[in-house]
Protein backbone atom coordinates (compact mmCIF):
# COMPACT_ATOMS: atom_id res chain seq x y z
CA UNK A 1 0.00 0.00 0.00
CA UNK A 2 1.27 3.55 -1.18
CA UNK A 3 2.94 5.71 1.76
CA UNK A 4 0.46 8.11 3.41
CA UNK A 5 3.24 9.79 5.59
CA UNK A 6 1.75 13.56 4.45
CA UNK A 7 -2.37 14.33 4.76
CA UNK A 8 -4.22 17.14 3.19
CA UNK A 9 -3.70 19.90 5.81
CA UNK A 10 -7.45 21.03 7.52
CA UNK A 11 -8.66 24.43 7.00
CA UNK A 12 -8.44 26.51 10.28
CA UNK A 13 -11.49 28.15 8.83
CA UNK A 14 -14.87 27.44 6.91
CA UNK A 15 -14.57 27.59 3.33
CA UNK A 16 -16.63 30.58 3.03
CA UNK A 17 -15.00 32.18 6.18
CA UNK A 18 -12.56 34.29 3.48
CA UNK A 19 -15.12 35.83 1.69
CA UNK A 20 -15.19 37.86 0.05
CA UNK A 21 -11.61 38.10 -1.00
CA UNK A 22 -11.26 34.66 -1.61
CA UNK A 23 -14.50 32.65 -2.54
CA UNK A 24 -15.47 29.18 -1.33
CA UNK A 25 -15.47 27.89 -4.56
CA UNK A 26 -11.80 29.18 -5.11
CA UNK A 27 -11.06 27.45 -1.82
CA UNK A 28 -12.91 24.33 -2.58
CA UNK A 29 -10.81 24.28 -6.06
CA UNK A 30 -7.21 25.38 -4.53
CA UNK A 31 -7.22 23.12 -1.04
CA UNK A 32 -9.42 20.73 -2.26
CA UNK A 33 -8.51 19.95 -5.21
CA UNK A 34 -4.84 21.61 -6.27
CA UNK A 35 -3.16 20.80 -2.65
CA UNK A 36 -4.47 17.38 -2.30
CA UNK A 37 -2.87 16.64 -5.94
CA UNK A 38 0.48 18.06 -4.59
CA UNK A 39 -0.31 15.85 -1.05
CA UNK A 40 -1.02 12.77 -3.26
CA UNK A 41 1.72 12.68 -5.81
CA UNK A 42 3.89 13.84 -2.80
CA UNK A 43 3.68 10.80 -1.10
CA UNK A 44 3.50 8.54 -4.32
CA UNK A 45 7.03 10.07 -5.26
CA UNK A 46 8.63 9.31 -1.35
CA UNK A 47 7.40 5.73 -1.44
CA UNK A 48 10.99 3.85 -0.91
CA UNK A 49 13.17 6.54 -1.40
CA UNK A 50 16.08 8.21 0.95
CA UNK A 51 13.69 11.37 1.35
CA UNK A 52 10.49 9.19 2.85
CA UNK A 53 11.77 9.31 6.63
CA UNK A 54 12.32 13.16 6.62
CA UNK A 55 10.15 16.36 7.64
CA UNK A 56 8.54 18.34 5.07
CA UNK A 57 10.79 21.67 5.77
CA UNK A 58 14.05 18.86 4.87
CA UNK A 59 12.32 17.09 1.96
CA UNK A 60 11.92 20.65 -0.03
CA UNK A 61 15.50 21.55 0.97
CA UNK A 62 16.85 18.53 -0.37
CA UNK A 63 14.86 16.99 -3.33
CA UNK A 64 15.23 17.65 -6.78
CA UNK A 65 12.62 17.08 -9.87
CA UNK A 66 8.97 16.10 -9.38
CA UNK A 67 9.39 15.19 -5.50
CA UNK A 68 10.99 18.98 -4.86
CA UNK A 69 7.78 20.51 -7.09
CA UNK A 70 5.72 18.80 -4.91
CA UNK A 71 6.72 18.81 -1.65
CA UNK A 72 7.55 22.56 -2.08
CA UNK A 73 4.11 23.16 -3.54
CA UNK A 74 2.66 21.24 0.05
CA UNK A 75 4.53 23.68 1.92
CA UNK A 76 4.27 26.25 0.33
CA UNK A 77 0.32 25.96 0.60
CA UNK A 78 -0.05 24.82 4.16
CA UNK A 79 1.81 27.80 4.70
CA UNK A 80 -0.15 29.99 2.75
CA UNK A 81 -3.69 28.39 4.01
CA UNK A 82 -2.22 28.38 7.75
CA UNK A 83 -1.89 32.54 7.65
CA UNK A 84 -5.71 33.52 6.60
CA UNK A 85 -8.51 34.36 9.39
CA UNK A 86 -11.56 36.11 8.81
CA UNK A 87 -11.76 39.69 6.98
CA UNK A 88 -10.90 42.77 9.17
CA UNK A 89 -10.65 46.62 8.43
CA UNK A 90 -7.21 48.38 9.20
CA UNK A 91 -5.44 44.66 9.19
CA UNK A 92 -2.16 45.22 10.39
CA UNK A 93 0.57 43.49 12.90
CA UNK A 94 1.76 44.66 15.99
CA UNK A 95 4.49 44.34 18.63
CA UNK A 96 8.04 42.39 17.47
CA UNK A 97 6.69 42.23 13.92
CA UNK A 98 5.30 45.34 13.62
CA UNK A 99 8.76 46.89 14.93
CA UNK A 100 10.80 44.61 12.59
CA UNK A 101 9.08 45.59 9.24
CA UNK A 102 9.23 49.58 10.17
CA UNK A 103 13.31 48.76 11.04
CA UNK A 104 13.71 46.85 7.70
CA UNK A 105 11.14 48.87 5.26
CA UNK A 106 10.39 51.80 7.02
CA UNK A 107 6.75 51.50 7.19
CA UNK A 108 4.58 49.27 7.19
CA UNK A 109 2.87 51.04 3.86
CA UNK A 110 6.24 51.39 2.61
CA UNK A 111 6.49 46.53 3.24
CA UNK A 112 3.25 46.36 1.53
CA UNK A 113 4.52 48.43 -1.67
CA UNK A 114 6.94 47.03 -2.21
CA UNK A 115 5.54 42.88 -1.22
CA UNK A 116 2.50 44.08 -3.64
CA UNK A 117 4.86 45.09 -6.50
CA UNK A 118 7.47 41.75 -6.37
CA UNK A 119 3.53 39.59 -6.54
CA UNK A 120 2.61 41.52 -9.53
CA UNK A 121 6.05 41.30 -11.49
CA UNK A 122 6.98 37.74 -11.06
CA UNK A 123 6.85 36.33 -14.39
CA UNK A 124 4.53 33.51 -14.92
CA UNK A 125 3.77 31.62 -11.55
CA UNK A 126 5.18 31.41 -8.45
CA UNK A 127 5.40 32.93 -4.99
CA UNK A 128 5.86 36.24 -3.41
CA UNK A 129 7.73 35.53 0.56
CA UNK A 130 8.15 38.14 3.38
CA UNK A 131 11.28 35.74 5.48
CA UNK A 132 13.63 36.50 7.95
CA UNK A 133 17.65 35.64 7.72
CA UNK A 134 19.15 34.12 10.98
CA UNK A 135 19.71 36.96 12.46
CA UNK A 136 16.15 38.40 12.13
CA UNK A 137 16.44 40.44 9.77
CA UNK A 138 13.41 40.82 7.09
CA UNK A 139 13.51 40.45 3.44
CA UNK A 140 10.95 40.09 0.44
CA UNK A 141 11.65 37.71 -2.16
CA UNK A 142 10.23 36.41 -5.30
CA UNK A 143 9.79 32.66 -5.50
CA UNK A 144 9.57 30.55 -9.34
CA UNK A 145 6.62 27.75 -9.37
CA UNK A 146 7.35 25.25 -6.14
CA UNK A 147 10.44 26.86 -5.01
CA UNK A 148 10.14 28.06 -0.70
CA UNK A 149 12.97 30.35 0.71
CA UNK A 150 13.55 27.82 3.30
CA UNK A 151 15.79 26.86 0.15
CA UNK A 152 18.18 30.12 0.73
CA UNK A 153 18.19 29.34 4.44
CA UNK A 154 15.65 31.59 5.46
CA UNK A 155 12.72 31.42 7.62
CA UNK A 156 9.03 31.76 5.57
CA UNK A 157 6.88 33.75 7.26
CA UNK A 158 3.94 35.28 4.93
CA UNK A 159 3.12 34.35 1.13
CA UNK A 160 0.88 35.05 -1.37
CA UNK A 161 0.20 32.48 -4.26
CA UNK A 162 0.93 34.28 -7.66
CA UNK A 163 -0.58 31.11 -9.21
CA UNK A 164 -3.69 31.45 -11.35
CA UNK A 165 -5.30 29.11 -9.67
CA UNK A 166 -5.34 31.15 -6.63
CA UNK A 167 -7.36 33.99 -7.82
CA UNK A 168 -8.78 33.45 -11.06
CA UNK A 169 -12.20 32.20 -10.40
CA UNK A 170 -12.74 35.79 -8.25
CA UNK A 171 -10.68 38.24 -10.02
CA UNK A 172 -9.65 36.87 -13.53
CA UNK A 173 -6.03 38.39 -14.98
CA UNK A 174 -6.48 41.18 -12.21
CA UNK A 175 -3.65 39.79 -9.88
CA UNK A 176 -2.96 43.07 -8.57
CA UNK A 177 -6.35 43.71 -6.85
CA UNK A 178 -5.99 40.00 -5.55
CA UNK A 179 -2.86 40.77 -4.13
CA UNK A 180 -4.49 44.23 -2.63
CA UNK A 181 -7.33 42.42 -0.99
CA UNK A 182 -5.17 39.80 0.80
CA UNK A 183 -4.17 42.14 3.25
CA UNK A 184 -7.79 42.08 4.96
CA UNK A 185 -7.74 38.60 5.58
CA UNK A 186 -3.85 37.88 7.10
CA UNK A 187 -4.17 36.46 10.04
CA UNK A 188 -0.90 38.53 11.86
CA UNK A 189 -0.42 36.44 15.18
CA UNK A 190 0.25 33.32 13.27
CA UNK A 191 2.93 35.54 11.28
CA UNK A 192 4.25 36.99 14.75
CA UNK A 193 4.79 33.33 16.01
CA UNK A 194 6.51 32.57 13.01
CA UNK A 195 8.43 35.26 13.64
CA UNK A 196 9.35 34.41 17.17
CA UNK A 197 9.88 31.11 16.50
CA UNK A 198 13.63 32.02 14.93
Amino acid sequence: MANRKFELMALPYAEDALEPVISKETIRLHHGKHLLTYVNNLNALLEGTPLEALPLCDIAKQAEGGILNNAGQTLNHELYFGQFTAPKADNRPTGHLAEAIARDFGSFEAFQEEFQKKGTTLFGSGWVWLSATADRALVITQEPNAANPVQHGLTPLLTFDVWEHAYYLDYQNRRADHLAALWSIINWQVVEQRYAAI
